[in-house]
């Protein structure tokens, strides 16, 4: 939480019923290796980081090659074609007259909408967002949870802060006349809080390439024996010594805010 109670992300249902989001898990479902969960804090932080989205329903895809194909169990499991049109959720567009204002009735967000793209659809989560200013929101695939080898899911940056709207993702179907099941068993998506100022181009241009060779200087070499020579020569070399420190270091930080503050005045003027 900000200092002023905002929350960073907040997330609205609009489909009654839906799986709230859940923060991400540092073992990614119970799927890592132990000995990645025990001793790879990039891969656990990784894992954990943001929240995992559930599709709004169990249902199926599939894509003969000229056109997507969809269906659910409200469809008794009936193939219909969504081409380049748009479906709503079952029954949703009737509660969702009942109950907005009368100038929104009619205006209900749709569930699959066909893309111009060869096999692409675009799958509504039931959820809109808002994040709090300077934030946005990086939709991408669960963070090493095993991906489907049926479809691709593409990764996005949306400034929630400045447009209140749908979360939603675009689903590349990679095979066709094949089924492909997307159900609530598994998260669909992974969602991830990015300050805007991270990827600004005066943070992004604020970088540098060095030849360690000819350019290391007695810092590096020092840094370099401490990170890799020192720890090689410990005659019982235990694993994990870098998630250990890092674990100590996050104890001792402060307000991550004040950090992210001090880190924006720093970065170079655009």
């Amino acid at each position: 939480m900000a200092p002023d109670k905002t929350p960073i992300v907040a997330f609205h249902r609009l489909i009654p019923g839906i799986p709230a989001p859940e923060r991400a898990d540092r073992s990614a479902l119970g799927g890592l290796p132990t000995r990645a969960f025990r001793y790879c804090d990039a891969v656990t932080t990784a894992a954990g980081f943001g929240w995992h989205i559930t599709a709004p329903l169990d249902l199926s895809l599939m894509w003969d090659g000229h056109e997507v194909l969809w269906t659910c169990e409200e469809l008794e499991h009936e193939w219909m074609p969504l081409g380049l049109g748009a479906v709503q959720y079952p029954h949703f567009r009737a509660r969702f007259d009942e109950e907005v204002p009368e100038d929104i009735r009619g205006f209900s967000p749709p569930f699959l909408t066909g893309l111009p793209e060869p096999g692409v659809v675009q799958m509504w989560t039931g959820l809109f967002v808002r994040t709090a200013p300077g934030w946005s929101l990086l939709s991408r695939t669960p963070a090493n949870l095993p991906r489907s080898p049926h479809y691709e899911q593409f990764e996005g940056v949306v400034e929630f802060d400045k447009w209140f709207g749908p979360l939603f993702t675009n689903i590349r179907l990679t095979r066709t006349d094949t089924p492909v099941e997307i159900n609530q068993l598994r998260p669909i998506l992974q969602v991830q809080p990015i300050p805007q100022f991270a990827y600004a181009d005066a943070v992004m241009n604020a970088h540098s390439v060095t030849d360690a060779f000819t350019q290391w200087g007695d810092a590096e070499w020092d840094a370099y024996r401490s990170s890799v020579v020192t720890p090689a020569m410990v005659e019982e070399h235990q694993p994990g010594h870098y998630s250990a420190e890092i674990r100590r270091a996050r104890r001792g930080q402060g307000c991550p805010f004040a950090a992210m503050a001090a880190a924006r005045e720093a970065a170079p003027a655009a």
